[in-house]
């Protein structure tokens, strides 16, 4: 969002956040100024494991497991199911109520996104389009796709795996995390993604954590 200047410079750019509506509105003076200064190197990754608890800024995050869920057919016309999941515990910490949202299909676009999903920058490892992603909240009416205030709620992102496809031994999360900034069009505090330039007009997630979760095998439902 902001100009290239005639003087570049190899050093590592400081995380900024970058709130999505206000992308457009980014100039040159305003960046430098939110960033004070573009010279400091961005935080080392945090290796996390199962049962981790990472604050995410706008959201309170706990990595409870990854495992294999079969599904079984329900007739004689249906197929047994299986699914790769990962199961977080997520506390919505903002004052509105969010959707669980989706990871990123691309690590550009990825900056946009305020959603608990959307803060999954990179899984590993990768499953194609036909597998998912698919993300729900667990709720006592059954499955919701919202995430409200204060509620802790228990999250699913799930792939579909094809008939033989054997599962991953261990699943790895890079999560990057969020922030509140004074917006720029109207002085209101506003969530956005921690992001760092990455060339003209462009930004990239700053992974926060990296979460290595070992793969369950053999539940049912």
């Amino acid at each position: 969002m902001t100009e290239p200047s005639g003087d570049r410079s190899d050093k590592p750019r400081r995380p900024v956040v970058v709130p999505a509506i206000a992308l457009t509105a980014l100039t040159v003076i305003g960046i430098t100024a939110l960033l004070g200064g573009l010279d400091e190197a961005p935080d080392e990754v945090e290796p996390l494991g199962q049962g981790a608890v990472l604050d995410q800024g706008l959201y309170d995050t706990k990595f409870v497991e990854s495992r294999v869920r079969v599904e079984r057919a329900q007739n004689d016309f249906d197929q047994d199911k299986r699914f790769l999941e990962v199961v977080f515990n997520v506390t919505n910490k903002g004052d509105e109520t969010m959707p669980v949202g989706v990871p990123p299909d691309k690590l550009e676009h990825a900056f946009t996104s305020t959603t608990f999903a959307g803060s999954l920058v990179k899984i590993t490892p990768a499953f194609d389009k036909d597998s998912g992603p698919f993300t729900f909240a667990l709720s006592k009416g059954g499955e919701t796709r919202q995430l409200h205030p204060g509620v802790p709620s228990q999250v699913i992102l799930r792939y579909r795996l094809k008939d033989g496809q054997q599962p991953p031994d261990k699943v790895t999360l890079d999560v990057a995390s969020f922030e509140e900034t004074e917006g720029f069009n109207n002085g209101e505090l506003e969530w956005g993604m921690v992001a760092e330039e990455a060339g003209e007009r462009s930004y990239l997630p700053v992974v926060k954590a990296r979460v290595t979760l070992p793969v369950k095998k053999g539940g049912t439902s």
